[in-house]
This record gives C-alpha cells, structure tokens and sequence, in this order.
C-alpha cells in the first residue's frame, strides 16, 4: 500500500506516471495485462486465502449477503478476472485514434483525436474485481490511476495488487502508474478528489454515502450514479414465459449488483391474465414479494410500503405495483428511478419504443434480463463503473470512454487574412 506517503504526492506520482504512460507502446501495455492474468492464476491460493480473511472479518463485522456476494471470490470468479484481463489486453488502445479529418478551404488539415484522461482516482467498495477492472481499464488507455478500496476488502486487494506490480516491474512499465490507499478511511478519499492540479476524474464504485459523500466533496469531476434503482414494466402484450423466464434472471442471478431489478411494473391487462400465476412462480423460486396483499391471492406476500419503491435491496426482494398502462409505468420510474437501466417486456414494437424515448436511463433494454447492464457483456471487455452522467460518459465505462481528444491541424505556411 502506499500509506508511507501523503496524498498530494501520490497525486504528483500519478502526474508523472500519466506523462510517461501516454508514450508507453501500445504492445507493452497488452503484455504486461497478459502476464497479469497469468500471474493471478500462479497466485491464486493466496489471492483466495486473501479473500478468505476478509470474508471472515465481514461475517464477524455482520454484513449482509449481498455484501458477502459482491466480497467474495471463489474459482470460478478468479477464472473470470483472468478472462478479463486477456480480453482487456487484445483490445484495440483507445489512444491515438482518428475520430474525424476536415479539410477547410484554405487548406488546413484538422484532425481530432484521442487521447489519454490522464489521472482517475477510483474509490470502491466491497468488488476487489474492480481493482482488476480499473486498473487493467486505465493502463489500456494510457491513464494513470490511484485505486481505493474499502476496508472490507484490503486483504484481497492488496493481493492482487502485489501480482500487478510483479507484472508492470517484469514489463518496465513506469513507476506509480497504479497506486494504492490503503487505509480504509475516508479522509483519504476527502483529500484524493480535492486534488484537481493532479486528478483528472474520479469513479466512485459503492453506496449512496460514499456517491454522496465523493459528489459533495469533489473538486474534480465524477463520473458517478447513486444506485440501481431497476425497473421492469410487464407490458399488456408481454410473452408469459419470456417474463417469468427474464424477470427470475434480473431478480436472481446475482441479486447484490446495481443491474439487478428492484420493482416489477404489472400492467393491468397483464395482471389479469398472468399476474397471479407469474406472482406464484417468484415466490415458487424464492423471491420475496412485497406487494399490495388485496391484488393478489398469496399469503406469502409481503405487504408493500411507500419507503419499497425506489429503495436498492440487493437482495431476492422485489417490490410490485400494478400500473394502469404504459403511461403509468413510465411515471413511476421518472418518479422512483435512478436513471440506471429499466426495462420494458412486450411484444409490441411500438410499445417498446415509446419506453425507449420517454425514459432517460443511460441503459433501456426490451425482452432482456437487466443483468446485462455490465461493460463486459457491452462487449468493452470490463467496466470502471456504470455512469448516469449525461455529460463524457455514460452507462457502462470501457477503455474506449476514458479517453479525451485533442485537434491537430497540420498546414503549408498557411496564414489567416
């Protein structure tokens, strides 16, 4: 960890180290995520024996299951982090791509293209996938990062991090290019994103606090959304099984990430055909139900309360309104969403673009489980974050987002009258 220094030279280090990392061939960079991928699978039984003391603290510390889900990791999930690394290393850099020429009539040959952000500070909690995500994310597009992680999940971090630095030292990639906080609190964090001479952006990956408490005390922009508030509107004209089949998937593949879906949206013409029976099927697989008892003939409901709508459970817990038509369900989502993603089942075209055009969430989906509000399944290879920004990026943020440009104009001499 790096806590023998203070922040400010830590920022000065990942200046220095952006400089130096924007004339890094493209080739080195896709070695060293390469041999980084290597090495976790040769480091695994630490990684996991890592893991395994910070799973234990959390359950000693009485953390919830979603935060446990979203703590541990297993053999498939190292599995994972190598595949992203590979994927991540034979991607195309996002750097020094042309994005347009003109040619103006005096002659002038103007070009804009791409370039590194420079500095991104990422604070996150909980994931350690993240700390692979980022740092492997800013290396490819030439940006040098300072990472940090909550206290639930210094042990594994670090772990990982002492396999990077095998891999950046191996392939000569400049000193302080990935920098750690270790600490776990929050007056570093305070001091991280006040720091605008040496972060370019920060990424805030966790809870409402921390997004709160970055948003409020950043001096630098964020790219940030407060929380997954997902919905599901079960349209008039929606397939039965294709809603049974996608709305379990969004519920409870992964319950505890910020793509799972929150509140299901029955359209009453819906609900009279189907609702009992999609109601009774939920509750079969075991989801809890919170919903208007008097709508529906199942004691295991839960009756629902205004604080459910709008609320993140990460957990198998769904809240459910009946709508009385599109109209509705797209009020309640402007009323109780987060502007993450929301998604629309239905057979009918039109129907579906409407949702599409009236709702401003950075991801709409049709007929599609939410849980593919992810970079990777974008196909970006991994993401730094899910953003809700309107302005650079927005929704899932790839290699190819974090990036800026510039313009270069090439002449003959060419004065302006």
């Amino acid at each position: 960890m790096t806590n023998n220094l203070n922040i400010l030279a830590i920022g000065k280090n990942a200046r220095s180290a952006a400089f130096s990392l924007s004339e890094t061939s493209d080739q080195v960079i896709s070695e060293t995520l390469a041999l980084f991928s290597s090495l976790i699978q040769k480091n695994r039984a630490k990684i996991l024996e890592a893991n395994d003391e910070d799973v234990k603290l959390a359950l000693l510390n009485n953390a919830n299951k979603a935060s446990i889900d979203r703590l541990r990791l297993n053999e498939d999930r190292i599995d994972s982090l190598q595949n992203v690394m590979l994927n991540v290393a034979k991607q195309k850099s996002p750097v020094d791509q042309i994005l347009e020429t003109v040619i103006r009539p005096n002659g002038l040959k103007i070009s804009k293209v791409t370039t590194p952000i420079g500095v991104i500070g990422v604070i996150f909690e909980s994931r350690p996938n993240v700390f692979c995500d980022a740092a492997a994310l800013c290396l490819k597009s030439k940006n040098s990062s300072i990472l940090k992680p909550g206290s639930d999940a210094l042990n594994t971090v670090q772990a990982l991090y002492d396999v990077l630095l095998q891999a950046l030292t191996d392939k000569k990639m400049p000193e302080n290019c990935v920098q750690i906080l270790g600490s776990g609190n929050r007056q570093e964090v305070k001091e991280l994103v006040g720091m605008p001479d040496y972060v370019d952006v920060v990424i805030p990956r966790g809870g409402r606090s921390l997004v709160e408490f970055i948003k409020n005390e950043a001096k630098v922009p964020v790219f940030a959304h407060l929380e997954g508030i997902v919905h599901i509107y079960v349209h008039e004209q929606a397939d039965f099984d294709l809603t049974k089949a996608v709305v379990l998937n969004s519920k409870s593949r992964r319950p505890g990430i910020c793509g799972a879906v929150e509140t299901l949206l029955i359209d009453k013409g819906f609900h009279e055909k189907h609702g009992e029976n999609l109601i009774n099927f939920l509750i079969s697989q075991g989801i809890e139900i919170r919903a208007n008892k008097k709508l529906f003939n199942n004691n295991f409901i839960i009756d629902i309360v205004e604080n459910d709508y709008g609320f993140e459970f990460l957990d198998n817990i769904l809240a459910v309104k009946i709508v009385e038509d599109i109209d509705s369900a797209i009020s309640h989502i402007r009323n109780y969403g987060s502007n993450h993603t929301d998604c629309i089942l239905t057979e009918n075209k039109s129907a579906s673009e409407l949702f599409f055009k009236r709702l401003d969430s950075s991801i709409l989906l049709c007929n599609a489980s939410t849980q593919f509000a992810d970079g990777g399944e974008f196909g970006f290879g991994a993401e730094i974050g899910i953003s809700t920004n309107k302005l650079h990026a927005r929704g899932p943020i790839g290699a190819q987002h974090l990036v800026s440009f510039q313009y270069h104009v090439n002449g003959n001499g060419t004065l302006r009258p």
